[in-house]
């Protein structure tokens, strides 16, 4: 008898953790919280990064969320425009947002032809951010990645191309796996930006990044694309800082 109410009480015990789990991840899933909540005191300027796939933006509406910059996909490899870099970047700037443009870089084509892609795509505007390239795995380049010597020579060239022109030292974004593959212990000029959606980023080579995006799964509203999430970013410094990058 006993045994079979301790039987029992296990049961329920386990049905309610499971219901909770169940509830927890389906407010994970859905945006609503996340197992990331940079403490706004310590992270007071906070922005997104958007592209194509969160469709057309009413930047007024998406700039009165408490967001202080956008970053804004441009190109990715050596001949990909995305369509709607040039009504975002317009429109964007017509609001009190800072704006940036970032490359999709891609380890199948040459960094000097990607740089031109960027260059002819982003003009340079008054109190832009730093060009930024994102460097991460699609396809099957995690399974199969490229030689660091390949990567460094292009992403070199895409760099030295893109500072020259813009007189800007870009930002280098980066997975953590990426990070450690194809940026540790290199590229001590450059700012940093991580993406770390799981726990706070550190770098594996000690080095300070200046950009954390948190999570790829907040909701906001003022867009209307196939893209329900847009990613959530924080910089790493006080308001005054932000405004002299």
């Amino acid at each position: 008898m006993f045994r079979r109410k301790g039987i029992k009480i296990v049961l329920i015990i386990f049905s309610v953790l499971l219901t909770v789990s169940i509830f927890i991840g389906i407010m994970l899933w859905n945006g609503i919280i996340f197992l990331n909540n940079p403490s706004r005191e310590e992270y007071p300027v906070r922005g997104v990064d958007v592209s194509s796939y969160q469709g057309e933006i009413d930047w007024k509406t998406l700039s009165e969320q408490d967001i202080q910059f956008a970053f804004i996909k441009a190109t990715e490899g050596s001949s990909f425009t995305d369509p709607n870099f040039a009504e975002n970047y317009s429109n964007a700037q017509k609001t009190k947002l800072r704006i940036g443009a970032y490359h999709f870089f891609s380890y199948d084509s040459s960094g000097k032809t990607q740089a031109e892609n960027f260059i002819k795509t982003v003009p340079i505007s008054d109190n832009m951010l730093p060009p930024v390239v994102d460097v991460e795995f699609y396809g099957d380049k995690e399974q199969n990645p490229p030689s660091s010597k390949a990567v460094d020579k292009e992403l070199n060239d895409f760099i030295q191309t893109v500072e020259k022109h813009y007189k800007k030292k870009p930002i280098i974004y980066a997975t953590g796996k990426s990070y450690d593959m194809f940026i540790s212990g290199k590229y001590n000029n450059y700012n940093i930006w991580i993406r770390n959606v799981l726990s706070s980023p550190s770098l594996s080579d000690g080095k300070s990044w200046i950009f954390w995006q948190y999570t790829d799964r907040a909701v906001l509203n003022g867009y209307n694309g196939s893209e329900k999430f847009i990613d959530m970013n924080v910089f790493n410094g006080r308001r005054e800082e932000f405004e002299a990058l």
